[in-house]
């Protein structure tokens, strides 16, 4: 029985330590699946499983602990990054932008209150409170990565001494926190007097009235007689509009034209364009026909294949410089990217992992196949090249200082500020470096899940030493009180002037709400009284500058405040 003891004690052993994470995280991702009230914590309850270990002594070497804890940061908002970064600019459209102000000030509310809270509570000369009430802060936003960024900030205000302990803050803070955002919306519901039924045909009517950029198929009969005797690019020149004629129905010979090919009254043609241009189009060459050409395409050889992008030598390159049509005669008609189908402009820049869709004789379209890779086997292939060479330059970036006057430190994006700008960054321009920057959603999923679990079991078991003092016998239920206020006063204050004042739907505050607290918990709820799919675009268009502020906020407040 000696060497099962030893196992457990011998804290110097890499047997220790593989048992210590294993049993923790287990533990904790178990015990996150258990809902009460319909809420779970999912792997957050990693923390405390992390806590309850490091309280009974079940531990490990502090350098050891402190290096997964940063390497788990450093994966999981990288691969945040990753995933955020090809919608990042995107997201500052019309309503993005209003959306992204509101969150804006969400997160700056969050801060002021945590101050009130401080110097209304607390003893401000005791040098340990507001680390503490960062710790909370963090806790009430339910974001994991901001507790990072200010552990690390810490780090650089206090060095190697007694920097305080922030995630017993964190600890006290973030199951209530889940449930104050999604008390918060209720509240809001219910001052705003919104009834659900009602915000679900507002947005279907909504959605009918505002077509996105989707491509549109439809077969035409051309009876403008201007465009008689001019060729597909002169036409698409006049409108200034991409459109992609994929199939010519001429004198009863079906082709495939190219934008050399000449237009003649009586002409049947299969277009597809987006969504929107569809009334202009329709306008100008001819009305919108019932036909079926599949006799005729067997006959001429033609088939639509959807091919997937794999070879990286494509990634980056432009549809119109790729020149399908003149060179093997064939036309691409539409785009699927991470779901979403997208009209086959010619500025469309090709990534890898891209399915498009491609009209043509068989042989052609083969040949593009070969072209674009096509291979399923080498998209599975994860390209952790990408990430390491991303983390290495994050890190570097990160560790740049920028001296500002009034801190006591220079100011440096730290381990998660910087590997989070850089993925962010990579994932929206790295096709032009040459990176393949595709890795699937589940592969994403995983590392993140990896990344995070390891920085909260870390976090957890160095905190569980101090934190039953600093619950039961310290300010624990004054943290947990603030924590609560930190959580519900920007929600009511932001959701309601969304509401009144700007006119959002609904469900599109619940899901700004959610993302700018980062809280898939809390979207899941959001999810599951919308019909559509207001909430996850709401979410979707303020989680990547959320979260990178979130971060960023971290790190000022410490260096600013904590070490003066």
């Amino acid at each position: 029985m000696d060497w099962l003891i030893n196992l457990f004690t011998s804290t110097d052993s890499v047997a220790h330590i593989a048992i210590l994470y294993s049993i923790v995280i287990a533990l904790g991702v178990y015990l996150g699946k258990i809902k009460i009230g319909g809420i779970s914590l999912g792997v957050t309850f990693v923390l405390f499983a992390g806590i309850l270990a490091g309280h009974i002594g079940f531990t490990g070497p502090t350098e050891v602990l402190t290096f997964l804890q940063d390497f788990g940061l450093i994966l999981f908002v990288f691969m945040i990054g990753l995933q955020v970064g090809p919608g990042f600019f995107e997201s500052f459209g019309k309503d993005g932008i209003k959306l992204n102000m509101l969150s804006i000030v969400a997160i700056l509310l969050n801060v002021l209150v945590m101050f009130a809270c401080y110097y209304i509570f607390f003893d401000t000369s005791k040098v340990e409170n507001l680390p503490m009430m960062v710790g909370t802060m963090y806790g009430a936003v339910t974001n994991t990565p901001g507790l990072g960024a200010a552990n690390e900030a810490l780090h650089s205000v206090f060095g190697n001494g007694n920097i305080p302990s922030i995630a017993n803050g964190y600890a006290c803070a973030y199951p209530l926190g889940v449930v104050g955002i999604i008390g918060a919306m209720i509240a809001i519901k219910m001052f705003t007097h919104v009834d659900y039924d009602e915000e679900n045909e507002k947005l279907k009517a909504m959605e009918s009235e505002n077509p996105h950029a989707k491509p549109h198929p439809m077969y035409l009969k051309v009876t403008n007689e201007y465009i008689a005797g001019r060729n597909l690019k002169e036409v698409s020149e006049f409108l200034n509009r991409d459109i992609v004629c994929t199939r010519m129905m001429h004198n009863g010979e079906l082709t495939v034209p190219t934008r050399d090919t000449i237009f003649e009254k009586g002409d049947e043609v299969h277009v597809v364009c987006q969504e929107s241009d569809v009334e202009a189009i329709q306008a100008f060459i001819g009305p919108e026909i019932e036909a079926d050409w599949h006799e005729n395409e067997a006959q001429q050889n033609l088939v639509s294949k959807r091919i997937i992008v794999t070879n990286s030598s494509v990634n980056g390159k432009s549809l119109g410089k790729m020149h399908f049509s003149s060179l093997y005669g064939v036309n691409i008609t539409r785009i699927t990217r991470q779901g979403m189908d997208l009209f086959a402009s010619r500025n469309h820049h090709f990534h890898v992992g891209d399915r498009v869709m491609v009209v043509g004789p068989e042989e052609n379209v083969d040949r593009v196949a070969e072209l674009l890779g096509n291979s399923q086997k080498r998209l599975n292939a994860p390209n952790i090249a990408t990430i390491f060479i991303g983390i290495m330059v994050g890190i570097l970036f990160g560790s740049l200082p920028f001296a500002i006057p009034g801190m006591p430190v220079p100011l440096k994006l730290g381990l998660a500020g910087g590997p989070l700008i850089i993925a962010i960054l990579i994932g929206r321009y790295g096709y032009r470096m040459g990176l393949v920057t595709y890795t699937t959603t589940s592969a994403n999923m995983m590392l993140r899940e990896f990344g995070l679990a390891l920085f909260l079991a870390s976090v957890g078991i160095k905190a569980g030493k101090g934190f039953w003092e600093t619950v039961a016998q310290g300010d624990g239920l004054l943290y947990v009180l603030t924590g609560f206020l930190i959580t519900i006063i920007p929600i009511l204050i932001v959701g309601t002037i969304a509401r009144l004042k700007y006119g959002f739907n609904y469900f599109t505050i619940m899901g700004m709400i959610s993302g700018t607290y980062t809280d898939p918990p809390a979207l899941a709820y959001a999810n599951s009284v919308c019909s559509g799919e207001a909430s996850a675009i709401g979410y979707s268009t303020v989680y990547p500058l959320s979260m990178f502020l979130r971060i960023f906020t971290a790190q000022i407040v410490v260096l600013f405040f904590c070490g003066a």
